[in-house]
């Protein structure tokens, strides 16, 4: 089966460092699912203001796909040491190359095909693949088993960001930014205090580093 997008994704995170690992971890931030024709059409949204959430079928586009099936991932909630099988986990190195995740609607501009949503864990530029509405009868199982999530738990950080950087951005992008990092994006086996990271955000290059359960930013530069 040829499957193509139906949009494109749009983010203020342009780089697959920094992107949320999981849907509705930070829930300030904004992204825009770009209808591409035909599926722009204003018909084709129609009966969309009727729902608050989102299921998008996606693609991990910025992995490079191995033709080799890999029967076990690491995933970061078990500190990338732990193997487990690629089908107990939401790994982005899958047979297929597919993500799956909900996502809150703010709102619709049908004149343009295009749906702003909150909290997503894409790239800007993602393909989309299919769009479906989320529903709450159907799609909530409220107090089942989550595997290993269950007995993992997963603190947040506490995010110091100097007034003056954080002047840089709008009230908005400053929480979402304070969200993304407050997930820690490092890799889970990195534990050195003393070094830096990036990630790009809204074209700006933000430098932190982490010193136990505190991340700081140090930096903002203007992405040349």
């Amino acid at each position: 089966m040829k499957i193509e997008p139906v949009a494109i994704f749009r983010s203020p995170i342009s780089g697959k460092f920094g992107i949320p690992r999981q849907a509705g971890l930070a829930p300030e931030l904004q992204g825009t699912i770009s209808f591409i024709e035909p599926f722009d059409s204003p018909d084709a949204l129609r009966g969309l203001e009727g729902f608050d959430y989102l299921w998008l079928i996606w693609g991990f586009s910025m992995n490079a796909q191995s033709q080799e099936f890999k029967a076990t991932v690491r995933p970061p909630r078990l500190g990338g040491n732990e193997r487990i099988g690629v089908f107990a986990s939401r790994s982005p190195f899958r047979p297929n190359g597919l993500g799956l995740s909900s996502v809150r609607i703010s709102q619709i501009d049908f004149a343009k095909g295009e749906v702003h949503v909150l909290g997503a864990d894409l790239a800007d530029g993602t393909p989309i693949y299919d769009v479906k509405p989320y529903i709450e009868y159907a799609d909530s199982h409220p107090g089942v088993r989550s595997g290993f999530v269950d007995s993992r738990s997963w603190e947040p950080l506490e995010v110091v960001m100097p007034d003056n950087i954080a002047a840089l951005f709008s009230e908005a992008d400053t929480a979402a930014l304070r969200s993304i990092l407050a997930q820690d994006p490092r890799p889970q086996y990195h534990d050195d205090p003393e070094r830096i990271y990036g990630l790009l955000f809204k074209d700006m290059d933000i430098r932190f580093k982490v010193d136990a359960e505190t991340l700081t930013v140090v930096s903002v530069e203007e992405r040349k």
